[in-house]
């Protein structure tokens, strides 16, 4: 098991969370390549996206169903300042993950992290565990506690 999946499930065994990380083998980058794979819904796919805060540079993480699109305006009103997309590279070195591998989970401290209301009224939804062919399954409700996650309006 790679590293930052290894960090996935201990941060899922540390909150309490019951996952069952799976590798499917092929690419779950794309939430339709991912809903492909899972065999759910695009809507179901949980989009973990990374901006930069343009006044303090601190990174948040931003939850939004893989039917949607995050609302910019939206996330920087719930952020606190204006966002701006994160560089790749900058996203690897400090939250350990790879663009298409970004969890929910074991992400550091430091960065805040915000998920749309919508995800909650699935009973299941899938989420990136930390590789580019790797997810779990779960409860929303139980995911944003296991995360940390700030419940909010984030989509248009």
């Amino acid at each position: 098991m790679s590293k930052s999946i290894s960090r996935v499930q201990s941060a899922a065994d540390r909150a309490g969370l019951a996952i069952d990380i799976r590798r499917m083998g092929e690419s779950t980058r794309t939430a339709e390549e991912a809903a492909a794979q899972c065999g759910c819904s695009v809507a179901q796919i949980v989009k973990s996206l990374i901006f930069e805060g343009q006044d303090s540079a601190r990174l948040y993480l931003f939850l939004v169903s893989g039917a949607h699109q995050l609302d910019l305006n939206k996330a920087a009103r719930v952020a606190g300042e204006p966002l701006k997309r994160a560089d790749p590279r900058r996203i690897r070195d400090e939250t350990g993950f790879a663009i298409g591998g970004v969890s929910p989970l074991g992400q550091p401290d430091g960065v805040r992290r915000f998920g749309d209301k919508t995800l909650l009224g699935f009973s299941v939804v899938w989420a990136a565990a930390g590789a580019h062919d790797a997810v779990f399954a779960a409860e929303p409700n139980a995911l944003f506690r296991a995360a940390s996650v700030v419940q909010a309006d984030l989509i248009s």
